[in-house]
């Protein structure tokens, strides 16, 4: 039996030549990944579950003065009387009566530094007073009985009874209490002066509110030393700042370009930072002369028409200056949504609110504008609404909102 010859076989190396039915398999294969890869991507852009993204807005409270605004602009309030309350005096601090908040009068009893001292002075002063007006009145008992003998020598003098001299004398003695008198008398106007200069002193201890008002802040405390102008370590100058509540003003800066819009006595409507909801009256009441050149702005200076017992000098505020004063109607605030909400149904304006993702159709009667607001009644300031809503979107259909 012949060995076959293994070295003449080959492996051949051609392509696999696939049938009809293998090539009609892999094309159904790859249309069904398309599908899938299409019909994921369509779940994306629907929020997934079948849900419809949308943009949302939301009901808000306007006001109709938003339409008779000439010119905004951000500003704080100030007190037109304030001040820094210390004394002239130099001391510890040992008595201090208010704190922030206290609500005072002129001329109350701020605090007070150690005055032994010069109420020892005082007592001094008043002590060389009282003896000087003692003296006085001996000087005076003096005088008269001068006087008395002096109308006795000259009735004696008359008939001769006695010498020229004795009379010379009597006349002498006269002179003399009665320039006592006036010497003592003089002696009274220096120690009544000297009360009044260490009453002065004793004053001084006294800080005292130099008018009606609020303190603001507190700055020593029993125990500090107290110097007018500060200049020692460890020192306070002012114990306090207050200010007058009755002359809070607000200060707007306004463009150097805009100043033309504003005029004294223009009507303005503030309202504050702390308080949104607050919206309170005033007007202008003077623009200061001087431009701030470094932001090309003037200080315009606003009084309150109406005050609120909340309003705090430095609160942050914005001021709109209106075209006109207010009627008790524009004061109050209304419903508005931003015009994109609006739609049409059947010929009638609607919205769509959104209510634990469902969007519900609501219809709504508008009423104008107010600013870039639209002024309308059927829903409540708070409420969530659609913007830009589609065509095909359907009262109670499933909504994701798009996040911003």
């Amino acid at each position: 039996m012949s060995i076959p010859d293994l070295s003449k076989l080959t492996i051949s190396r051609d392509k696999k030549v696939f049938t009809g039915k293998k090539k009609s398999r892999k094309k159904w294969i790859i249309l069904a990944i398309v599908a899938v890869i299409l019909g994921a991507f369509i779940a994306l852009r629907m929020g997934g579950g079948g849900k419809m993204e949308v943009e949302s807005g939301v009901v808000v409270s306007a006001y109709p003065s938003q339409s008779l605004t000439s010119l905004n602009a951000t500003a704080r309030v100030t007190a037109q009387r304030k001040a820094a309350v210390s004394t002239k005096a130099t001391g510890r601090l040992e008595f201090l009566g208010v704190q922030e908040g206290s609500v005072v009068k002129a001329g109350d009893v701020l605090a007070r530094i150690e005055n032994k001292d010069v109420s020892a002075t005082l007592d001094q002063a008043q002590a060389s007073l009282r003896a000087s007006k003692a003296n006085v009145e001996q000087g005076m008992a003096e005088l008269r009985d001068a006087e008395s003998n002096l109308r006795r020598s000259e009735d004696l003098a008359l008939k001769n009874f006695i010498s020229s001299a004795t009379l010379d004398t009597a006349k002498a003695r006269f002179d003399k209490a009665r320039a006592a008198v006036a010497s003592l008398n003089g002696a009274i106007g220096v120690a009544e002066a000297n009360v009044r200069a260490a009453s002065v002193s004793v004053e001084q201890t006294l800080i005292r509110a130099p008018f009606d008002g609020v303190v603001l802040t507190k700055n020593a405390n029993v125990g500090d030393i107290i110097t007018p102008f500060s200049s020692a370590a460890d020192s306070k100058g002012a114990v306090v700042n207050m200010a007058d509540m009755d002359t809070l003003e607000v200060e707007a800066d306004v463009s150097e370009t805009a100043i033309s819009k504003i005029s004294v006595g223009q009507s303005v409507e503030i309202q504050l930072d702390a308080f949104p909801d607050v919206r309170l009256l005033g007007t202008v009441s003077r623009t200061v002369p001087t431009v701030d050149r470094s932001k090309a702005t003037l200080l315009v200076k606003i009084s309150f028409t109406e005050r609120d017992k909340r309003v705090l000098p430095d609160m942050s505020a914005k001021v709109s200056f209106l075209t006109r004063p207010l009627t008790a109607e524009e004061r109050k605030p209304v419903t508005a949504v931003q015009s994109t909400a609006i739609i049409k149904r059947d010929g009638k304006d609607a919205v769509f609110l959104i209510d634990n993702n469902i969007a519900k159709l609501a219809l709504v009667n508008v009423a104008g504008k107010v600013g870039d607001l639209i002024r309308v009644s059927g829903i409540k300031p708070g409420d969530k609404v659609v913007l830009n809503a589609a065509e095909k979107l359907k009262d109670g259909a499933t909504v994701a909102i798009l996040k911003k």
